[in-house]
């Protein structure tokens, strides 16, 4: 084992001693390294993004307006992860609850993340179109929460006995009036409700260069959320010869290594560009980062670090990204983060937080009377690290799930932490809790990872799939951390290949990481939870048995 500090040194590796065995990794490099591109800032468009080609038409609404209800006790605005977690609570303390989901989507309410993982590694062809994919522990699933059948239709949900769960696809919800209890649809028409959440999650953002580039480019720009976007990139994958993906962080690095897996097969050259130096620098320790990126080049990605594009131009069926010097591609994907959707904090007077964007609520996820917000879209409270804005799956069944709760009358404040997580394939994950910056100082405690310690064993393992605090809490919370005062032997070289890093301020940590380290979650919470200083990080990384065999 062996430990990182960024309070001496990001860059300096220390070797310690430790018990049970000689920790030693060949880290196999690329002989050819990319150039250092030094250029002026690029601008991140943070207004309304445009949604590109090749997505999609715009989405026509499903229901004639005589199905849509006039009245809703529980009106839900979005149709993502912490709607539907807030409709499943609802329901189970007010078991006769009539919930409306309204979203501008077509599709029933659905998970995100195997957008960017298990459905490209699926070998069946088939999955683009039933969404149904095999996890890492081998068990299918569908990206849907649920089928058809366990909605009620809009038109019915007045008159169902004992209440349900409806959705109304294609449409939006353009104006509140929260003295009247109702909003307006993009059709005109209006519902009147007593409780409502708004869960609109956000849009992509992208690069002003490529905005205002011209209309041939954002035809080849695909700015990466919804399953159509996941359709269309995956046939684009096969008909071009080469697929740029601008961004380094979650979105990017997921995509670039999918991508990077099929490349050979199918002849696709795979780039991916960002200005950090290196992949999620902005989360990990730069050590860490840069041995992240050496991961993702053997997964067949060419990696350009410290890269800000300048321009973007179509000149002869190709795309021509402007770096210090001329970059060819057929295709780009823009994955430079999402802008929180905050289109109706006019009509229904809502506060915007000007630091985190979203909607500003307080502990219990309340903006005003009879309104909540979740997921995304909220800027809320953390009552052990303060105002919060998280943009992850995982809080968003949380945040969902508590504002359901107190839509029925629970006065519950956020204190249960969520966590995030990301996966480079089926070999290499990481967990996350709490504030993870990488501008924070850190401290990392790494040992030498296992045929066990990969997000595809680990699901295996524990017969779980997607990985939240909702499916991991009961396997982990079963799990005992275990210490021993042994040594460790001399390390030879540098191994990450697992661990845990703690994200300190003021000298108490307020995140922390798993590297390859998995259902240790209850672990991590309660450190954050109880905001202690410790003496030796060394002896609280030994509770998330890291030296098992």
């Amino acid at each position: 084992m062996f430990w990182r500090n960024s309070y001496q040194d990001l860059f300096w590796k220390n070797v310690l001693l430790m018990p049970k065995f000689l920790l030693y990794l060949l880290i196999g490099t690329d002989t050819w390294t990319q150039p250092q591109i030094q250029l002026a800032a690029t601008s991140v468009n943070r207004k309304a993004p445009k949604r590109t080609a090749p997505a999609a038409e715009p989405v026509e609404p499903t229901a004639a307006p005589s199905d849509v209800p006039e009245h809703a006790p529980y009106l839900l605005i979005g149709g993502g992860t912490a709607s539907f977690a807030a409709a499943r609570s609802i329901r189970a303390r007010d078991p006769g609850a009539r919930v409306l989901i309204v979203t501008e989507e077509s599709d029933l309410p659905y998970m995100r993340p195997p957008l960017s993982k298990e459905l490209w590694f699926s070998d069946d062809p088939k999955a683009i179109e039933t969404l149904r994919f095999k996890q890492w522990n081998g068990k299918e699933r569908s990206i849907y929460f649920q089928p058809p059948s366990f909605y009620v239709s809009p038109a019915d949900l007045a008159k169902v006995e004992n209440g349900g769960v409806a959705v109304l696809t294609g449409r939006k919800v353009v104006h509140m009036d929260v003295r009247g209890n109702k909003v307006k649809l993009s059709d005109g028409a209006e519902i009147s409700y007593e409780k409502c959440l708004i869960a609109t999650g956000g849009v992509p953002r992208n690069l002003q260069v490529i905005d205002r580039a011209g209309e041939e480019v954002m035809k080849r720009t695909t700015l990466f959320r919804k399953i159509e976007d996941f359709r269309s990139l995956e046939k684009i994958s096969r008909e071009v010869k080469s697929i740029t993906i601008i961004g380094g962080g979650f979105l990017g690095s997921e995509l670039a290594c999918a991508l990077g897996r099929r490349s050979t097969d199918i002849g696709l050259e795979v780039i991916q560009m960002f200005p950090e130096k290196g992949n999620m620098g902005k989360v990990l320790p730069e050590y860490l980062s840069n041995w992240t990126t050496e991961k993702v080049r053997k997964e067949g990605v060419s990696v350009i670090t410290d890269a800000l594009v300048k321009n973007v131009t179509y000149k002869n069926d190709k795309l021509e990204i402007k770096l210090k010097d001329g970059r060819l591609t057929d295709h780009i994907v823009a994955a430079v983060g999402l802008e929180p959707s905050m289109e109706l904090a006019k009509s229904a007077g809502l506060e915007v937080d000007s630091d985190f964007g979203g909607y500003r609520v307080n502990a219990e996820l309340q903006a005003r009377s009879n309104i909540w917000v979740a997921g995304d879209a909220a800027c809320f409270y953390d009552i052990n690290l303060g105002r919060r804005r998280v943009e992850h799956h995982d809080h968003a069944v949380v945040s969902g799930r508590l504002a359901g709760e107190n839509m029925t009358g629970a006065i519950k404040p956020y204190w249960h932490q969520s966590m995030f997580w990301s996966d480079l394939g089926p070999d290499v994950g990481y967990e996350a809790i709490g504030i993870v910056d990488s501008s924070l100082p850190t401290v990392g405690v790494f040992a030498k990872a296992t045929a066990k310690d990969t997000p595809k064993a680990a699901t295996e393992q524990s017969g779980t799939g997607i990985r939240s605090e909702s499916e991991t809490e009961a396997v982990a919370g079963a799990l005992k951390a275990e210490t021993t005062a042994t040594p460790p032997p001399i390390q030879q070289e540098e191994d990450y290949g697992k661990g845990v890093i703690f994200y300190l301020r003021d000298q108490v940590v307020v995140g922390i990481v798993l590297w390859n380290v998995f259902n240790r979650m209850p672990i991590a919470r309660k450190i954050i939870k109880d905001g202690e200083q410790h003496a030796d990080l060394n002896e609280v990384a030994k509770l998330f048995n890291i030296h098992e065999d």
